[in-house]
Formats: C-alpha cells, sequence, structure tokens
C-alpha cells in the first residue's frame, strides 16, 4: 500500500512524532492510521520503560488561571535535559497541559482525562516515544481564591500563584505583583500564625546557639532568641516581607494602600532550579 506525504502529515499532527517515525509507523500498520497511532504509542511505552529509572530534573513550570480569575494551577512538566525543556513544541504541551488541569484538582484525574484523544498518561507515554526522554508530571498545585493571579518567570523553571481575598479594578495587577514576590523571595508562610510551631521552635533553638556563641549569658538566650523572631518573620513570611518593588513597604502595606481590606489568602510556588 502507497503511503502518501499527507498520511504521514496527518500521523505527525496527531502524535507530534518526526517525519521518519510516522513513515516507519504507517508502514508497518499497511496504512492503517489508528494501527499507526498505536505502533508509536507502543514504541513510546518500550522507551518509557528503559528511560523509567532515569531523573527528570529539567523541565517547564507553567502557571495558568481561569477566564474567571477564580482558579490557578501550576503543571511542572519534567524531563531529562535543558536541551528538550527548550524545544517550542514542549513548552506549547506544556501549556496545553496547564490549561486542562484548570478543571481538575487531582493528579490522577488529571492524567486519566482525554488529551488529544487519549487519556493524558498515554500522551505523555507516546510523547516519550517522540522525544526519546522520561516526561512526567512532577508536580501539581491548585488554588482557589475571590481572586487569583499568576506569574511565570522567565526560563519557565519558576511560577507562583496568588489568591486575593476579593476582585476589584486593580486586583490583577496587585495579584501580579504579589505573585512576583512569591517567587522572588520564597515565603515559607503567609504570615507569622501560619508558621509551624516545629519551625519556630527550631528558629529558637537556633537562636539561643547563636546568643551563647556570641558570649551572652545562657539564661539570657532564649529571650534573645524569641526577640529575633520578629526579623525571622520579616524575612520569611509573605506580608511581612519587604515589598520587593518598594522596600520601604512591607507587602502588607502594599496590600492596604491598594484596599484597606485587602488580604492574601493564599499563594503556591514551585520552582525546578531552587
Amino acid at each position: 500500500m502507497k503511503i502518501t506525504a499527507s498520511d504521514v502529515n496527518k500521523l505527525r499532527k496527531t502524535t507530534g512524532a518526526g517525519i521518519m517515525d510516522c513513515k516507519n509507523a504507517l508502514v508497518e500498520a499497511q496504512g492503517d492510521f489508528d494501527k499507526a497511532v498505536e505502533n508509536l504509542r507502543k514504541k513510546g511505552q518500550k522507551i518509557a520503560a528503559n528511560r523509567a529509572e532515569r531523573e527528570s530534573s529539567e523541565g517547564v513550570v507553567i502557571a495558568k488561571v481561569n477566564s474567571e480569575k477564580t482558579i490557578g494551577v501550576i503543571v511542572s512538566l519534567n524531563c531529562e535535559t535543558d536541551f528538550v525543556a527548550k524545544n517550542e513544541k514542549y513548552i506549547h504541551l506544556a501549556n496545553d497541559i496547564a490549561t486542562l488541569a484548570l478543571k481538575y484538582d487531582d493528579l490522577n484525574k488529571l492524567l486519566e482525562a482525554e488529551f488529544s484523544g487519549m487519556r493524558l498518561s498515554e500522551k505523555l507515554i507516546e510523547q516519550t516515544g517522540v522525544i526519546g526522554e522520561k516526561i512526567e508530571i512532577a508536580n501539581f498545585k491548585t488554588l482557589k481564591a475571590p481572586f487569583v493571579g499568576s506569574y511565570v518567570h522567565a526560563g519557565n523553571k519558576i511560577s507562583t500563584l496568588a489568591g486575593l481575598s476579593s476582585k476589584f479594578e486593580q486586583a490583577e495587577e496587585v495579584a501580579k505583583n504579589v505573585a512576583m514576590q512569591v517567587a522572588a523571595m520564597n515565603p515559607i508562610a503567609l504570615d507569622q500564625d501560619s508558621v509551624s510551631q516545629d519551625v519556630i521552635d527550631r528558629e529558637i533553638e537556633v537562636g539561643k546557639e547563636l546568643a551563647i556563641q556570641e558570649g551572652k549569658p545562657f539564661e539570657m538566650a532564649e529571650k534573645i532568641a524569641k526577640g529575633r523572631l520578629n526579623k525571622f518573620f520579616k524575612e520569611t513570611t509573605l506580608v511581612n516581607q519587604a515589598f520587593i518593588r518598594d522596600n520601604k513597604k512591607s507587602v502588607g502595606q502594599f496590600l492596604k494602600e491598594s484596599d484597606p481590606d485587602l488580604m492574601v489568602t493564599s499563594f503556591k510556588r514551585y520552582s525546578l532550579s531552587i
């Protein structure tokens, strides 16, 4: 059976595989399009099995927000090399997956979702065969709020989401600024009340040890350590951090200037590099 260029092109558009891979799959399937797709999928399964133990520490991290600005997602689509991560088709795939992810709040449900005529999990295996590297969704985060903003840092290695307590005229700009703050300063919690007691206890112990090393009396060490907690909170909690666009004010002050009743309800951050 003659395999035409249009047949090869159709299969290439459907699967993203290379020209010769598509031609060979069609020849093997004797022109049967569905069987050729299945052949390429099996090739991906074989490669995926062979590369299952490989480290997929490269990739892209994409943040998306729905049209109502009430739901946001972060998806990290990981691969083995930075060369693949910088490929436009790979970035496009990651963006398409993130758009689909807006409908789900669970990774397992997302992987079972329909994507390009198959389950997303099957698409990842297929693309493993196409690209020749291990591909997986390494992280999936969701955030819901009255208003959600996002930020994707240049290079697609860090993405963040920020939820605001209300929607107002400047909400998009404010939310983006907060999301950029989260990307740049990597806060461990929203405010001091959100920091776990384990973290606080650890900081007190570190502070006590430091005070003793500085020659302070042992009986004063814990009091000094607790006093240093305020500095710790200013450096590590979002609303207390110095605002990156104007370090003369805190993020909390920036929010109050935008709207006296405005609060950050939550934030999400994921990074491949930090």
